[in-house]
């Protein structure tokens, strides 16, 4: 039966260790080795992670199932979202699945736990950005509901990417 636990500064190496293995699989054939190696170096540090861990407005939950971590997901409210357009929002700001088990309901697992989190703290919707040329996920997030609102640049190296902006409302 999968659980979500949160995240403990004590898991940072874990934590570390999921959020390259997810990143690189699903990012590694659109982009160069150089642009990757960069946002991974500075995105995942364990200085980077263990600050974000430590935020106010930001959690991380681990999701496991039979003991196994799978994946884990990362929220943020208030001050602590990555974009201030929709302050009433909760942001789903990684949503990771380790490669080997995608495809077996732990997305739509982590975007209810989500649901559920935002209408406890009463906000007014849901919001995340993906990729543009991820297809799958935005296939995946338009069938959970959220519709396009809008885009953000993401930085991968020296390659500027058009992130969409994707919402639920509650």
């Amino acid at each position: 039966m999968a659980e979500l636990i949160k995240c403990k500064v004590s898991d940072v190496e874990q934590l570390q260790s999921i959020s390259i293995e997810t990143f690189v699989d699903t990012f590694k054939d659109q982009n160069t080795e150089e642009n990757l190696n960069e946002y991974l170096e500075r995105a995942y540090s364990i200085e980077q992670l263990t600050s974000e861990i430590n935020q106010v407005g930001t959690d991380f939950y681990f999701l496991k199932d039979s003991d196994l971590v799978v994946g884990y997901l990362k929220l943020n409210i208030d001050d602590a979202q990555s974009e201030k357009d929709n302050p009433l929002a909760l942001e789903v700001e990684r949503i990771y699945v380790l490669p080997q088990h995608k495809r077996k309901g732990y997305g739509k697992l982590l975007l209810e736990f989500a649901y559920l989190r935002a209408k406890e703290l009463n906000r007014t919707g849901i919001w995340l950005g993906v990729w543009e040329h991820n297809y799958n996920a935005l296939a995946f997030y338009k069938k959970m509901g959220y519709q396009r609102v809008g885009e953000h640049t993401f930085i991968m190296g020296d390659d500027a990417q058009v992130d969409y902006i994707m919402l639920k409302e509650l």
